[in-house]
């Protein structure tokens, strides 16, 4: 089943029961017009949408044509955005970059840091740049969205409440980051707004792509017409879906509505390119003695898109432009 919101005029859209393909879309049933009053009434609000899922998908009742740029984040707010770093290569390069060593419970703790939830952009919504000097950089991520977890939640049980799978850029100002580490309180200044994949879908749409609490689809990032990076979401994540519930429930519950991040995903194989500029930045330090690669500025465009063995896109393509402070009305 694909999910996805439209901006209404509402503060957290509309609801749409997605065809398959991605093209055409109904509203919800009334009872649940946002994704969150489905999440908060799973049980019922399910098998109605995949009800009207399956007559999309039959043919038997006709959709709306879908425009990407009227959508907005799947979860246009979300209760909580956590977002872990399970991919251990892209740990490695940036705490290089930064000079500092990886922790030495890299591979059996994972990190997790919680970003801003109260606004979430769409798929086509442009990123503001109010200083070039901050370092802008996009991160492309899988991400799911929970039902209610419960406190102590194991990761052999975790797979229950996983209710969506979708993509995020979960943009960064790297030049804010190492003043605000030092401080010993973590990221806040340098996380600006995160970006959503237009659909959201159910574990099942994504077939054997979806085990393990991975998700195993390609992530393709376009930077500028340039393929930058197409990297494989599946077997470098060291710390899965399921593992990474394991850690956040350890102390709390947390509610239905909470998006959790898989971290900027990276592959030890170069080859497959880079997920985000500071992992090029890294390499290019490395090889070169220094970074050659910019940060981001005005005019820049980042395309995220994830395919599966097939080349399906099931969660349809994140495309932002960057635009000057106060270009965004």
């Amino acid at each position: 089943m694909k999910l996805a919101t439209l901006r209404d005029g509402s503060r957290d859209g509309r609801l749409l029961v997605v065809r398959r393909d991605g093209l055409t879309a109904l509203p919800s049933p009334d009872s649940w017009p946002t994704l969150q009053r489905a999440l908060d009434d799973w049980d019922a609000a399910e098998p109605a949408l995949r009800a009207l899922s399956e007559r999309l998908d039959a043919g038997t009742v006709d959709g709306t044509p879908v425009d990407p740029h009227r959508l907005g984040a799947p979860l246009p707010r979300a209760f909580e955005w956590i977002d872990g770093s399970a991919f251990l290569n892209h740990v490695i390069l940036v705490r290089k970059a930064r000079k500092a060593e990886p922790p030495a419970t890299l591979q059996t703790d994972p990190l997790i840091y919680q970003g801003g939830s109260g606004d979430l952009h769409g798929p086509r919504d442009a990123i503001e740049l109010h200083d070039p000097a901050w370092g802008l950089d996009y991160e492309s991520e899988v991400c799911v969205v929970l039902g209610d977890v419960p406190i102590g939640t194991s990761a052999t049980d975790a797979g229950k409440y996983v209710r969506l799978v979708m993509l995020a850029n979960d943009c960064t100002l790297r030049n804010l980051i190492p003043d605000e580490l030092a401080k010993g309180f973590g990221f806040f200044q340098s996380k600006p707004a995160t970006a959503f994949s237009p659909f959201a879908v159910t574990p099942d749409e994504l077939g054997d792509t979806w085990r393990d609490g991975r998700a195993h689809v390609r992530v393709r990032s376009t930077y500028n017409g340039e393929v930058i990076g197409d990297c494989d979401a599946g077997p470098e994540m060291h710390f899965s879906f399921f593992d990474l519930i394991q850690h956040l429930a350890k102390t709390r519950r947390f509610t239905a509505g909470t998006i959790l991040g898989s971290g900027t995903i990276s592959n030890a194989e170069r080859a497959r390119g880079v997920s985000c500029l500071a992992e090029r930045r890294m390499i290019e330090t490395i090889e070169q003695g220094k970074p050659a690669t910019p940060f981001m500025v005005v005019g820049d465009c980042i395309e995220i898109e994830a395919f599966d063995s097939a080349g399906v896109s099931p969660f349809g393509k994140i495309a932002q432009r960057v635009v000057a402070a106060g270009a965004v009305s």
